[in-house]
């Protein structure tokens, strides 16, 4: 499977502001953009104006990054997007939102998204009690996500989950830390998300 290999602290420098890639580390003062909020590379401190394509072409590697999505699928996702009744940029935040890594996240299950993708790889979560180890997968309302009974006993990164309450959920998805499963209650709506994101520059950059 096809991977992101770049460091992931460079990745936030590269865009300018904290992506959360790393989990917990990201509210620390370990953090790279703390730590050195510039650019990576020799030309890092200087000052370059972008073009209008430029900006464009930043916004969306900034929304791949988030979701730690390559190019082709990311280009097959707004192409979907293009498709489906709506807004075109709003509907393209909301399949990346319904992705299952990314549900995993927004559950509290995992400190980052890189680490949904493993317990989804793992076959840690189930989706309606069969096991699901695709994290593309898109969910839908109604569904139910959960860990694994014997994940959950076995792992101790799930007996925390249990003893704490996890970070905050948002709107459209409901959870049971106790039970250590949650669900989607409606699709997100683009109030929901918590991204600094503006989704018609993408739509823009693939409109040329």
């Amino acid at each position: 499977m096809a991977r992101n290999l770049e460091p992931q602290c460079r990745q936030c420098r590269r865009e300018g502001m904290k992506l959360y890639l790393k989990g917990d580390r990201c509210y620390s003062d370990k953090c790279a953009m703390v730590r050195r909020p510039v650019a990576p590379g020799q030309h890092g401190n200087s000052r370059r104006k972008l073009s209008e394509y430029g900006i464009q072409l930043r916004e969306k590697q900034k929304v791949r990054r988030i979701y730690g999505i390559l190019e082709r699928q990311f280009e097959r996702y707004f192409e979907r997007a293009e498709k489906m009744k709506g807004i075109t940029g709003e509907n393209l935040l909301q399949l990346l939102e319904r992705r299952l890594d990314n549900v995993v996240y927004r559950l509290g299950f995992a400190n980052s998204r890189k680490q949904a993708r493993q317990l989804v790889l793992h076959g840690h979560i189930t989706v309606n009690g069969k096991k699901v180890n695709i994290p593309s997968y898109i969910t839908n309302v109604g569904e139910t996500i959960a860990v694994r009974a014997k994940s959950a006993s076995g792992i101790d990164h799930f007996k925390a989950l249990r003893e704490g309450t996890g970070r905050t959920v948002v709107p459209w998805l409901q959870v049971d830390y106790e039970k250590l499963e949650g669900s989607v209650a409606a699709l997100p709506a683009r109030e929901d998300l918590d991204l600094e994101i503006q989704e018609h520059l993408i739509v823009e950059l693939y409109s040329r």
